[in-house]
């Protein structure tokens, strides 16, 4: 049990986590594998594998979910958690089925190359590669370009907001919105949090550590703010953020501090920290502040998938633009 005040209906699901070793990728790999298993048919949603091509040239795996109920002509494009050396499309199969039911708009996750075999910048530029696909088939999946959100957790959402940096950057595909789930932001741990939850359930200290190294190919100076985000001097310009952060997380002031520093640049940002919360327990529903947490997630995504509003004259009439 956890020395943390973790909210009493979360506790139970602290012993059942497995302990993960990351310095030993291949088990690791196996351990988060065997707890969602393989991907299959999902009620609402037909499900399309898809591909693109890499900066590099490499193939990148994409996974299309079209939900049987369109209510929106928007997109949300997942990237998923895994401290960039776990996970892989059927990591969030279910949740990705679910948020396309939910919001009636497509939903296009992305398999990014995982390191340490390929840190920085290969899984970035997959991710960007994905986005590029996702804009240029927008027709064909019925999509309208202009509402496109990055959905990013822990790992991908460190992996979104760098997107969003290289899209602007690059002149690169619109994007409408970012949201930020728990995201890993800041290879240099010098927060608060991270400094303090050493031993914390999920992810501690020594877990984001190793993480880092291997995304970094154990680089230690000179770190791009594209591989790190809260490296970046200059975040204006950037679309509407969303990041949402547990307490007892070592990620959890990171996130803060993006948030904020957004804010200073001008980027319009909502900041939601879930009180007795762990890295990634959000998928305990049996909790209602996990249930609240993904409740909030869909009416947000479901709010920024809605087409601007048209433009109107002071007496309310449809304005000509």
């Amino acid at each position: 049990m956890s020395r943390y005040p973790i909210d009493e209906e979360l506790g139970p699901s602290i012993a059942a986590l497995p302990r993960i070793d990351r310095t030993d990728v291949a088990q690791a790999r196996r351990i988060a594998s065997s707890r969602y298993g393989p991907a299959g048919p999902v009620e609402g949603v037909t499900v399309e594998d898809r591909s693109c091509t890499s900066t590099d040239g490499h193939g990148v795996e994409l996974r299309v979910y079209r939900p049987h109920r369109r209510t929106s002509g928007g997109a949300v494009y997942h990237v998923h958690s895994g401290g960039f050396i776990l996970g892989d499309l059927d990591m969030g199969h279910l949740r990705n089925a679910e948020i396309a039911r939910e919001t009636g708009a497509i939903v296009v996750a992305v398999n990014y190359r995982l390191a340490p075999e390929w840190p920085f910048p290969a899984p970035l530029e997959d991710v960007y590669s994905g986005l590029v696909w996702l804009h240029d088939h927008a027709g064909e999946l019925g999509i309208d370009p202009s509402l496109v959100v990055l959905h990013g957790v822990s790992a991908g959402g460190a992996l979104a907001a760098a997107t969003t940096l290289l899209a602007r950057d690059r002149n690169g595909p619109v994007i409408r919105f970012q949201f930020l789930k728990s995201p890993v932001l800041d290879d240099r741990l010098r927060t608060a949090s991270s400094r303090r939850f050493t031993d914390t359930p999920a992810l501690n200290r020594r877990d984001a550590e190793i993480c880092w190294s291997a995304y970094l190919g154990g680089a230690t100076s000179a770190v791009s703010p594209y591989a790190a985000p809260a490296r970046a001097a200059d975040l204006t310009n950037l679309p509407p953020a969303y990041v949402s952060i547990a307490e007892f997380d070592p990620l959890r002031d990171e996130g803060i501090d993006y948030a904020r520093a957004l804010l200073a640049a001008g980027v319009p940002v909502e900041l939601h920290l879930f009180p007795g919360t762990y890295h990634g327990s959000g998928a305990v529903r049996e909790a209602a502040v996990s249930r609240r947490e993904l409740c909030e997630e869909v009416a947000v995504l479901r709010k920024v998938l809605e087409p601007a509003a048209t433009p109107r004259d002071d007496e309310g009439n449809r304005a000509h633009v």
